[in-house]
């Protein structure tokens, strides 16, 4: 009996040593790459940009996608096409605001990545809309793959779209406000872009969520998020402690060659627990996103490897230039203007 008593200490010292561990190296280690000098490959970097989210900041979304390609100089965009936004009412498509980033980007020689599907960039992650919420769900889907159609046959024949993205994170159901996942409807909506279109299919997964195994199968091309510092309601910011390698890894794991693979939403705005972004103090934007942090992020990306970077938060990079911090701004000038490294 003493016996036993003694084994249940030792593994719950052993239990609480391994937590405090992992609570220190979370919430204390910063974990930024030795050397920043930023130095990449001409093209490397990307964006998504999201009209909907620069309107939401309080923007004219026009000014901020013109300052993005004029400005930065972005080559590579990821357009989500809303549906809420496209086909606001049963039979009837509005593509205006997606035409225009389309032709602006089509005009200067930018690289397009169109994402369809119920989940999007941008909370709540589903954009569905309100005249097919309350049908049952093979009417949905029916609605979308409708929706679907109809985009793909609009923009195929623009040769600056490189590929199509189908859903976004659609593996990660523990984020967003969306149906529960159908993966036989997944591959429906895989299925169906592929009839319309030859080019090549991305799939999307969380960077330290999901092992991309059933991504890596179902897409032509990978995507994968990188976040850095995260929250939780439960225990508040908290740091990845995970080296570059560890994404080629799990790459490797999953079969999938990361040198042909994208990260496709680099954490590069503050993560927000509550309200929107414009409202956080200085202080609270430096728990996850200060200067320093952006720097670290974006070399923390290019250390991995991996085939191209779309940032992720160009629109809050455009409202703190306006409203007086323009570093964010600056730094992703040079980011997509030169391959040459950054005095720091």
């Amino acid at each position: 009996m003493r016996k036993k008593k003694k084994i249940w200490l030792w593994v719950l010292i052993g239990l609480f040593l391994f937590f405090a561990f992992f609570a220190y190296i979370s919430k204390f280690c910063k974990h930024y790459p030795r050397e920043i000098n930023l130095e990449h490959s001409p093209n490397y970097f990307g964006a998504t940009f999201s009209a909907k989210y620069a309107t939401d900041l309080g923007l004219d979304w026009r000014d901020v996608y013109r300052a993005t390609i004029y400005d930065l100089g972005v080559k590579k965009m990821r357009l989500p096409a809303y549906w809420d936004e496209i086909n606001p009412e049963a039979g009837v498509y509005n593509f205006n605001d997606l035409d225009e980033m389309v032709d602006l980007a089509s005009q200067e020689d930018v690289e397009i990545i169109i994402v369809l599907g119920y989940r999007q960039p941008r909370w709540p992650e589903c954009h569905i809309p309100s005249w097919v919420v309350l049908k049952e769900r093979p009417e949905r889907q029916e609605a979308l793959l409708e929706a679907i159609s109809e985009i793909v046959e609009r923009y195929k024949d623009n040769p600056q779209i490189v590929a199509w993205q189908i859903e976004n994170e659609a593996y990660f159901s523990a984020f967003g406000v969306c149906p529960s996942l159908d993966e036989e409807f997944l591959e429906k909506e895989v299925s169906l872009v592929k009839e319309l279109d030859s080019r090549p299919i991305m799939i999307t997964a969380s960077g330290e969520m999901s092992n991309w195994r059933k991504e890596g199968d179902l897409g032509d091309i990978f995507g994968s998020t990188l976040y850095r510092v995260v929250y939780d309601h439960r225990w508040g910011f908290f740091n990845y402690f995970f080296a570059p390698g560890f994404y080629r890894t799990k790459a490797k794991l999953a079969k999938i060659d990361y040198q042909e693979s994208s990260i496709i939403e680099l954490q590069t705005e503050p993560w927000v627990p509550n309200g929107k972004i414009i409202y956080l103090s200085q202080s609270e934007i430096d728990k996850s996103m200060s200067v320093d942090q952006f720097k670290a992020n974006l070399q923390f990306a290019i250390n991995t490897r991996f085939k191209d970077v779309y940032v992720w938060g160009v629109e809050w990079w455009y409202w703190q230039k306006i409203y007086g911090s323009p570093e964010y701004w600056e730094i992703g000038k040079f980011i997509f203007d030169s391959t040459d490294s950054l005095e720091l």
